[in-house]
This record gives C-alpha cells, structure tokens and sequence, in this order.
C-alpha cells in the first residue's frame, strides 16, 4: 500500500518550528518533512524529498482545505470543509524545543457536525531509507525504533500496523469532542500531558514572540518575528530555511541544502531585529557571530551548522528529490571565501552594541572582523550570491559600510583612523566598477547591475543622496524590475522571469532604498507586493515565479522574513527607543 503522499505546491505548506527543527504540513494534513534530532540532521519524515516517511491526519471523503497561525507563533490551525461540517486540527512542535526529544501535538476537533478522518504514522530513519522496526503497542500507547531513536504514539490505540510498518487508524468524532494525537521522537509519549504540552507551548510563544511596534504590515511583521524565532536554536545559529533541494527554478541544477547556519543571513536577521527591536533575535545573531569570528577569524566558513561545526560536503542521497528538484545533502559554500561575511558581522555586532547587548567578546570579534577585511580585501571572493570568485563591487561596499559603523563606536578609540582609512580604500576599490553613468555595476568584469547594490545605501557605504547610489537605484529600476519585483541580475538574455523568479530580498531592499529617498508611497507598493508572494500560511521562499503566482526555493527563506519585519518597522517610522520608554 502506497504511504508516501505526493507533493503539494510550495505555497501549501505550513511550517511547525520549536527552534531546534522543523516540520512541514500540507494541506491534506500531511506532515511531510521533519529531521531530528536536530535542522540538518537526517529526515525521519522525507515523503517531501520522495523518500518514505509522512504523518497524516486527513479528512475522509471530500473536502476543502484552509487554515491559520495563532498570531505570533508557529502553532498552526488546519481547517476543513467537509461534506458533513468542519473539522479543524491544531498542530504544534512543543515549544521550545529540547535538544534530544521532539514532541508533536495534533488536537483534532469538529467545528460543526461529526467527523471521520484517517491517521497515517509512518516514520522512517535516514530519510525513509530504513522503515521503523520493533513496533509494540502497549497501554495505549505505540512504541517502534527509527534507526538509532526511539518514538511513541499516543492517541492512536486502534492503529494497525502495515507489512511497511506503518500505523494506520481510522478517528472518529462527534459534535463536541476533541481527540489528542501526541508523536514523540527521543522519548516516551506516555510522559506528554497534552493539556499542560499545550498550555505550555502557547505560554513560551507569547513570551516570546511579543506583538510588534510596527503598525505597517503589523500581522505580517509579527509573523515574520516568529518564523525567525522558530528557525533560531536557542541561545545560537539561525538555519536559512528548514529545507534542503527544492527548486529555484525546475530541473534548473539550482538545489541547495539550507538547513545550515549562513553568517551573512544571520548577520541581516540580527541587523532587521535591531530595527524592529527584537533584542532576542539580535542577541543570539551577535552570540553566534561572535563565536565564530573568535573561533576562525580570517578563516570565517560563509556557513556553519547551527551550533557551529563544518557544513558537509555536498552529495547525493539516492531519493526523487521534490519534483523539478534534487536530492542533495550539505553545500558547495563550505569551501567558499566570501568576504561581504565579515562586513555583514560587523554591522550586526554594531547594531548589537548600539543597543547595549554586546559585551567584550563581541567587540573583540568585531575587530577581528576589520583585520580580516584588511587582511583579505585584495581577494577575489564568491560573493553574496556565491559565483565563480571576482572583485564584487558589493562585498566592498557592504565591508566599507561595518568599517565606518564600527568606527563611529566609542570603544573604537584608536583604531577608528584606521577602519575609517581602510573603508575608503575599499570605496575605491569598488568605484572601479563604476558604470559611465555613475551607477555601480557588478564588478570590473561584470558590468551588469545587481539587486543587492541596494544593500550599499541601506547599510551605509554611501547616503542615499549620493549620486552613485541614485543612479543604481534608477538602473536597477529599469533593468531588473517589473511589476514592483525586483530580480537579483539578468543571468543571460532572457527576458526577466524566465531564467529564474524574482528575489524577494531585493523586493525588500527596494521598498527600504526608496523611503530611504522620499518616495514613500512606492516603497508602500513594494512592501506589499512582495509580502503578498506567499500563500495561506504566509511563508516566504527565496524566490517567487510571478507569471506562475508561486514559490521557489528552499521555504522558508530567513532573510527574507528578516527584511519583512525591517521593512515594517522603517516603513512604520518606528522609533525603537521612544516605543521601548513608552510600552516596557
């Protein structure tokens, strides 16, 4: 009997976090994806990669299918239509998570009428490459291995195993009841309380995730706040996205592991939270940044695991992979040198000590970060968007940008001479790359345009005024934008879309750089056209194919959560100082 559910469009699915790993869930109530113990860890849940592994609570019979988060959280509300009546099922990881054991809640419910729904519990280790084993029910409760972990069941008493070791059941409930589903991984669901797992869960959800100042996109905002927390181990790495290999673009070659912690995206989520004044966000991005800079120092990796080991090397697993996409674990960045990395840390360890939350270490690392620059300016690196090696003109801006930041601290003292020298050489250095007109352009070698360009006038590489940065904005504007999206560079001769979607990053960045410069009602277009490129459950991915209204890419992308929430706040006129006096 088939237990590998086919895939649903990105669009669909819900996330479930609890900061120590993710699930997604489908609209059919199908929880397609999950690795534990920890977010690059592998899959005990894979159908989403073709690999065996899915959990599942559907309706039977006809249905419609919709749903909601509970505001500032990842707890989820999936909600069906059926022929009979409605029946709603709340989902949730146990938050926060522990490190060694995984609890997942599911509370189905009818709304009006009875319902009849089908579970499905197939658990597979090694991203469904070895089916669970030892399966044994006793008081209630399930118990079988996945490889090495061991997990239970509870709530599903009546299941009966398959000859694939899959546990089905058949729920049934009437008007007024509700039913608890309760999956332990690493433990023993005969020790969960669903009353007190959920009464706690939602209790650290608002504690943590407090409501946002912004009254800009102020849902979206919030949202994007949790997302962030959810994807944030505690006290350290933020993964870019809970996912690993699904398409930027189909059969394209462009599938990448994410499951990792990047230092430039942990750098711009520290950055957007300082912004939003998300100090947890901003104390665990500096905490990170900060152990690896002292760890490695001019030999900083572009990404780690979130608690700061190396990134695998990449290779193939042996599954489908996502439709259109790949099944490849770890990534080629481990071996990169990208020097907008060490530009990136510094602003956010300075925004970090604008706001009073850096401490010694911190500041140390900050000034390894500038010997690093000076160190290695003369490099070719990968870049942000990690090529073949050139002279970026943007990772000179962005290192140019944290020099004159950094400098401007008190405890900069003598040193600040020297930082602010040093960020003019690399003005120099970048203004060979500039265009006739005065914009700037990729490299010396490139002399396209780029979409993070942007970034050098938000981060302060030049004022907004500045008529390098005005002439970019106006080509990135004519080149690489259409319908208020924005796209990274024009790869080859295509016409915008079609080599690859529009980057919400940059859509962002776009709104950013023109408030920046008075035009606040188009920065308004921006921010909501490219927060509207998500579906129900309002996560964003990398990329968003505009003619196909879709999302592509790893999901959910981090950064691009992290500029939603900044582009709330700024778009807000947010005073974080004046609105931390007034609302303590």
């Amino acid at each position: 009997m088939e237990i590998m559910p086919a895939p649903h469009v990105l669009r669909e699915y819900a996330l479930l976090a609890d900061g120590r790993r993710g699930a997604l869930i489908g609209p059919n109530g199908d929880i397609a994806w999950l690795c534990f113990p920890g977010w690059s860890d592998p899959a005990v849940l894979a159908a989403l990669m073709g690999g065996e592994g899915t959990y599942e609570v559907t309706p039977q019979g006809r249905f419609v299918w919709g749903g909601r988060y509970e505001p500032g959280s990842l707890i989820w509300r999936s909600r069906w239509i059926t022929e009979g009546g409605i029946v709603e099922s709340r989902e949730a990881l146990a938050f926060p998570g522990d490190a060694e054991r995984a609890v997942l809640l599911r509370r189905v419910k009818p709304i009006r009428g009875s319902a009849r729904l089908d579970v499905v519990c197939a658990m597979g280790a090694d991203y469904g490459r070895d089916r669970a084993t030892h399966l044994e029910h006793d008081d209630g409760i399930w118990r079988g291995r996945i490889g090495q972990h061991e997990f239970s069941l509870a709530g599903a008493a009546d299941a009966q195993p398959d000859d694939r070791g899959a546990l089905r059941s058949v729920l049934t409930l009437e008007p007024g009841e509700s039913h608890d589903l309760v999956l332990c991984l690493g433990g023993d669901a005969a020790q969960v309380s669903p009353d007190a797992a959920w009464v706690a869960t939602a209790a650290a959800w608002r504690e943590r995730v407090p409501r946002p100042v912004a009254n800009i996109g102020r849902r979206d905002a919030w949202h994007a706040r949790a997302v962030l927390r959810g994807l944030t181990v505690p006290g350290g790495g933020m993964v870019a996205a809970a996912t690993m290999s699904l398409p930027e673009r189909a059969d394209a070659g462009r599938a990448y592991d994410y499951r990792y912690a990047w230092v430039r995206d942990q750098a711009m989520a520290g950055q957007a939270a300082a912004r939003a004044g998300a100090e947890d966000l901003l104390d665990d991005a500096a905490r990170f940044l900060t152990a690896r800079l002292l760890s490695d120092g001019a030999h900083l990796a572009p990404a780690y695991t979130v608690d700061g080991g190396p990134v695998p090397d990449q290779s193939s697993l042996g599954l489908p992979g996502y439709p259109g996409g790949a099944d490849i674990v770890g990534n080629h960045a481990n071996a990169q040198f990208q020097l907008d990395a060490f530009g990136e840390s510094l602003l956010c360890l300075v925004a970090a000590d604008e706001h009073g939350c850096l401490d010694a270490d911190g500041w140390r690392a900050a000034q390894i970060a500038a010997d690093a620059i000076a160190q290695r300016r003369g490099e070719a690196d990968a870049g942000i968007w990690e090529l073949s090696p050139d002279h970026w003109t943007h990772s000179r801006l962005i290192c140019a940008a944290g020099l004159r930041r950094a400098a401007g601290r008190p405890d900069a003292g003598e040193q600040a001479g020297s930082w602010l020298t040093l960020a003019e050489q690399l003005m120099s250095d970048a203004s060979a790359g500039l265009a006739p007109d005065g914009h700037w352009q990729r490299s010396v070698q490139d002399t396209r345009v780029d979409g993070a360009l942007l970034f050098a006038t938000l981060r302060g590489a030049t004022p907004p005024d500045d008529p390098r940065a005005l002439a970019t904005l106006r080509t990135i504007e004519s080149d690489l934008c259409e319908e208020f999206f924005c796209y990274r560079f024009r790869p080859d001769g295509r016409p915008l879309g079609e080599a690859e979607g529009a980057f919400l990053l940059c859509g962002f960045a776009m709104a950013l750089c023109l408030d920046a410069v008075g035009r606040h009602v188009e920065a308004a277009h921006w921010f909501e056209r490219n927060r509207s490129a998500c579906g129900t459950p309002g996560l964003l991915s990398e990329e968003y194919d505009v003619a196909q209204r879709q999302l592509r890419g790893n999901l959910p992308q981090a950064f691009v959560h992290a500029l939603l929430l900044e582009c709330a706040a700024t778009l807000s006129g947010v005073d974080i100082e004046h609105d931390r006096k007034d609302n303590p």
